[in-house]
């Protein structure tokens, strides 16, 4: 698939956090049945926010890295890894390459705070494209919001 050309950046304004919020809405909460209070939590307020957006200013995609104290909880504790999650692309744009984009821009947003590994909880089904990425999974299948997942990390 070929898409128009796109960027990834790190969501610097109102507006482009917005536009990653109405990406998440549209792939989990209507797409998949997250509920939407699950889905926004307390910690997009301080989370680094990437998206991926076409020339045009069209949003296909976005994650987030937690890191320091809010991706503590997801780290064991451990101050040096950053936790991705919430990465979700439009269906237009899946299988186009934005979904490596974006996580290789979250990895690097996670190396220039000094960070030396990103852990994530993958959907099950998605465990095979974070594989592909160099992340290894850990521990044994549990559910977020009614949805399998498994605990992965990939090292820097």
């Amino acid at each position: 698939m070929t898409l128009p050309s796109y960027v990834v950046r790190v969501a610097g304004d109102p507006a482009d956090r917005e536009a990653c919020f109405a990406v998440r809405k549209e792939v989990f909460v209507v797409e998949q049945g997250v509920p939407e209070d699950l889905e926004y939590d307390e910690f997009d307020a301080g989370a680094l926010h990437v998206l991926a957006v076409r020339e045009d200013g069209v949003a296909l995609g976005t994650g987030r890295l937690l890191y320091g104290a809010a991706a503590a909880g997801r780290t064991g504790g451990d101050l040096s890894v950053g936790a991705l999650g919430r990465l979700a692309v439009r269906k237009e744009a899946r299988g186009s390459g934005v979904g490596v984009a974006l996580v290789r821009g979250i990895e690097g947003a996670a190396r220039e705070l000094g960070l030396g590994a990103v852990d994530l909880h993958a959907q099950t089904a998605a465990a095979g494209f974070y594989e592909r990425l160099g992340y290894v999974g850990y521990g044994g299948e549990f559910f977020e919001a009614g949805i399998a997942h498994l605990g992965m990390r990939r090292l820097f």
